[in-house]
């Protein structure tokens, strides 16, 4: 049984994951090296030590759920304390929240920082899947499958947004999204949900203006960063600087690079290099080929992603499939854009390569999930070929 169980894992989905997380780690210390004296006067290997810490708390992460069957979120008592764990640990935030980068984000406990809407993006797509996998006979029913975790998916969204943080709520919701196109609803519930996405966010705005919040969500200065990558040129000394800085960086790679370490960009001259922009720095230093590895890397995984849920006949397992390798893609995707100039500033880390411990650890997390449904999917299979065989 356990020879089985071993032989049943996907190598080739775990060996990429690490991977490209191991090239992060490297990346990570060569963007980072520069503005970790200069900016923020620490040591060199400041945040390469942090984010090797990550990655081991990541990795044991990575076993554990990859070992533990993903059948348990199932369960009514693991279901509630998603919905609570998650709703609580954001409204902790606008208590004991940090701030940094203009957003209350982040819960400081010991010497780290903990980012909870990182983690609610996982546990919103464990919580719907659960949901519409259980109500799979009334999906023409919108009261009684749809609505519910449409709710939980609007709180926690809105709980995002007013941190503010545009990207992880855009994600959240895209993910959201989705998993509901894909949970087998039918065309009528899809027109009212619809509906109901149109009234719920004019609702949002309203209550954003009568408690007077609308001014600081969409405040100037965040509005820039979604602007400022219409005509970055015209706008070079604010919100165009990163975007131009990052075609600097994108421009001096060419083919094969400068040189691992040698990127000019970090010295100052690009904000955020090792975190929102990390991918300008590989280019510089690694030219086309380094983006290309990490491009087809982020590819194999969502890719693999989508084939691990077409072949999963379980809809609970499919769904978190489908949630999981979306993510994964809309978070690349989102990156990806803004550092060509095609997409808006958001914010947004490129997973498994950026700096960043809370959507390290996060990504680590779901990685185990899909290679779990990946295993147990291809036991079982292999265990019914076994058995019929033998009969």
């Amino acid at each position: 049984m356990f020879i089985r169980i071993v032989k049943s894992y996907d190598y080739s989905l775990i060996a990429a994951v690490f991977a490209l997380s191991a090239f992060g780690l490297v990346m990570v210390y060569s963007s980072s090296m520069i503005t970790s004296i200069l900016r923020y006067e620490v040591t060199s290997s400041y945040f390469f030590q942090k984010q090797s810490l990550s990655l081991f708390i990541g990795t044991a992460a990575f076993i554990v759920i990859a070992i533990i069957p993903y059948k348990l979120f199932l369960q009514k008592g693991i279901i509630k304390l998603l919905f609570y764990g998650t709703i609580g640990s954001l409204l902790v935030v606008f208590v004991f929240g940090h701030t940094a980068g203009n957003a209350q984000s982040w819960i400081k406990l010991g010497g780290m920082a903990i980012q909870p809407a990182e983690f609610a993006k996982m546990w919103v797509i464990i919580y719907l899947s659960a949901l519409l996998a259980k109500k799979q006979r009334y999906m023409d029913d919108f009261g009684h499958a749809i609505l519910p975790p449409v709710i939980f998916v609007v709180i926690v969204f809105v709980l995002i947004l007013i941190q503010p943080d545009f990207g992880t709520a855009l994600i959240l919701l895209l993910n959201a999204f989705i998993v509901l196109l894909c949970s087998g609803m039918t065309l009528r519930s899809f027109m009212r949900l619809f509906v109901f996405s149109i009234a719920a966010a004019g609702l949002g705005l309203l209550l954003l203006y009568v408690s007077d919040k609308l001014a600081d969500v969409f405040s100037p200065e965040r509005i820039s960063r979604f602007t400022g990558f219409m005509d970055p040129f015209e706008n070079m000394a604010d919100s165009g600087y990163q975007l131009v800085s990052s075609y600097f960086a994108i421009s001096s790679g060419g083919v094969a690079g400068l040189g691992l370490g040698n990127s000019i960009q970090k010295y100052g001259y690009l904000p955020e290099s090792h975190t929102d922009f990390i991918m300008a720095v590989i280019s510089e230093e690694l030219g086309i080929i380094g983006v290309l590895i990490v491009i087809g890397l982020l590819a194999f995984i969502v890719l693999k992603g989508f084939l691990i849920s077409r072949s999963c006949k379980d809809p609970f397992g499919s769904l978190l499939a489908i949630g999981i390798s979306s993510m994964i893609g809309i978070q690349s995707v989102i990156n990806l854009g803004a550092v060509a100039g095609l997409l808006p500033i958001t914010g947004v880390t490129l997973p498994f390569v950026s700096y960043g411990g809370s959507s390290l650890i996060l990504l680590c997390i779901a990685a185990g999930m899909l290679v779990n449904i990946s295993m147990m999917n291809k036991f079982k299979e292999t265990y019914q070929v076994e058995n019929k065989a033998a009969a």
